[in-house]
């Protein structure tokens, strides 16, 4: 039942031109010179009802990020990645080529995957517990260049891994014991990065994340209460102040969420209204979709000195049900903080930069990159 390789050129082309680029001014007004004595705030997330510290007592200034020390990775260790055939990878299930032949992106099967495909899975429930065996799929996109991220690469090769991207996703949503396709990208031995290659991951699993069950049936309750789609109330109240807006070109929203839960949190979020379902993304729309996730990428790696982070796509699952008020996105964290004990015993982050702080940092490293 395994994927045939499918071998193909990108037709996705490298012309910067044809993304409609725009970039906001912050907030209206001015702050003033009289010093107020700085107070925390508990910020509740519209969509999921989470509570988020900002702890402004704590504060930090944008900059502090940026010195923090890093953990490095070795540059002599082994890359099994630079060549996945000769290191003993499996066969890609997706191969791109450039017009001199050598390949630009592929996909493999992950050599130890979290999920191992099968058929319908197994009940091993034990007395009160549930569980079941983790039947699924995991596969792992590999771009070329080792040393070269999301954020320093060309616009056509980011266009690329989207492409990946869905095609992966619209090949494993139709297995039988797909229920949602999970895809994520970590950077840096920080946010879980084992190999410093640059590479993303999918994980095609047989039950519906916690973290998406929230967030749906959030947006279900805001439009049952408020007869309106959460997620174009955020992006028309985003509009609105300027306070929290990074980055906006054609088809996407990039900002710092009101309810950020980490220093530097990023979403990027599609304009295009019912629009829960990121397998239908169009050919336009994904190249809007990568000129604002390597602007994104590029600002925070240029603003917080090449930071750890993770980001993943939210969206709607692929049981068969239908989720009319959800709109997937993107959420890109950087791995700012440790969890604690208080974190750990109740559940609520702490971020100690407000995020509309954050928002104006990243919009000024947006316009000092562009102009260099």
């Amino acid at each position: 039942m395994g994927d045939i390789c499918r071998e193909r050129r990108s037709v996705i082309g490298g012309n910067t031109n044809e993304v409609n680029i725009a970039i906001r001014d912050g907030a209206e007004g001015k702050t003033g010179t009289k010093q107020v004595e700085s107070q925390s705030e508990l910020r509740q997330d519209i969509i999921t009802g989470d509570w988020v510290v900002i702890a402004t007592g704590r504060a930090k200034r944008p900059d502090d990020f940026a010195n923090r020390e890093r953990v490095h990775e070795d540059p002599e260790a082994f890359d099994p990645f630079l060549d996945p055939v000769a290191s003993g990878q499996k066969d890609p299930v997706l191969l791109y080529r450039k017009a001199d032949g050598d390949w630009s992106l592929q996909v493999i099967p992950n050599l130890y995957p979290a999920f191992i495909g099968g058929r319908m899975p197994k009940d091993l429930s034990e007395g009160p517990y549930f569980a079941m065996n983790g039947v699924g799929y995991h596969e792992i996109v590999i771009t070329r260049n080792p040393k070269t991220s999301l954020a320093g690469m060309e616009l056509w090769q980011v266009a690329e891994v989207i492409d990946a991207y869905q095609d992966r996703y619209l090949s494993l949503m139709t297995k039988k014991t797909v229920k949602y396709v999970q895809i994520f990208h970590n950077h840096g031995k920080e946010a879980g990065a084992s190999i410093a290659h640059p590479h993303s991951q999918i994980m095609a699993i047989p039950v519906i994340s916690p973290y998406i069950e929230l967030q749906l049936r959030g947006a279900e309750r805001y439009h049952h209460n408020h007869h309106a789609n959460v997620f174009q109330t955020i992006l028309d109240h985003e509009y609105e102040t300027g306070k929290r807006f990074v980055y906006e070109n054609e088809h996407f929203l990039v900002f710092c969420p009101f309810a950020s839960r980490v220093a530097f949190e990023t979403w990027v979020i599609p304009k295009r209204s019912e629009n829960p379902y990121f397998e239908r993304i169009t050919e336009e729309e994904k190249l809007s979709l990568a000129d604002a996730m390597r602007r994104s990428l590029l600002a925070i790696h240029d603003g917080l000195g090449d930071p750890p982070f993770n980001f993943y796509l939210n969206t709607a699952p692929c049981d068969g049900r239908e989720y009319p008020h959800y709109r997937w996105h993107i959420e890109i964290l950087p791995k700012t903080s440790v969890w604690a004990g208080f974190e750990l015993s109740t559940g609520i982050e702490v971020s100690t930069i407000e995020p509309e702080k954050a928002a104006e940092y990243l919009r000024e490293r947006l316009v000092v990159r562009e102009d260099a």
